[in-house]
């Protein structure tokens, strides 16, 4: 029986078609590409479900997709203990107003997983309980690893950036 599929499954009888936008099976593990304005309740029934159980939040990624598709992306690789079981979904948020609901009620780790996403590439996680940079100074201007960003050539005083006469 393919776990895959029958995630799927639990998912589409859960919130019907409409929730799952496609999958990636080039990628490991194998993704679900899910409306971003659901990923939490989709994340929340994958925790709670007994026949998938995913208790743990690997790892949370943003991705900026740059000016030209004007999106950016959030990554979201789960792992289920008891069954021994990963899986990647995937959503796309427009790069100009990027807006996600928060995972952090759901599993802990995904506290720091979204502000660092938030602090570098400026992705808002709706619902977060303290959405505030976690690398980079309070008052930083701009998001690093936007794809458009200019570094400043000073911060506070100090040179962030060599100049090419020195």
């Amino acid at each position: 029986m393919d776990k895959f599929e029958d995630i799927k499954k639990i998912l589409l009888s859960a919130f019907g078609e409409e929730i799952i936008l496609g999958e990636d099976l080039n990628c490991t593990p194998k993704a679900i590409l899910i409306k971003a304005h659901k990923i939490d309740v989709v994340c929340q029934e994958l925790f709670q479900n007994k026949e998938t159980y995913f208790d743990s939040l690997s790892c949370l990624t943003g991705i900026d997709n740059g000016l030209e598709k004007g999106t950016m992306e959030v990554v979201y690789n789960l792992y289920s203990i008891p069954f021994e079981v990963s899986l990647m979904l995937k959503v796309e948020t427009d790069r100009m107003k990027p807006e996600i609901p928060s995972v952090a009620s759901i599993w802990k780790t995904a506290n720091w997983h979204e502000r660092e996403a938030y602090d570098l590439l400026g992705i808002h996680f709706i619902g977060h309980p303290d959405l505030r940079r976690i690398l980079m100074p309070a008052d930083w201007e701009g998001h690093p690893l936007q794809k458009d960003y200019e570094e400043p050539l000073e911060y506070r005083g100090m040179e962030t950036i060599r100049r090419e006469d020195d």
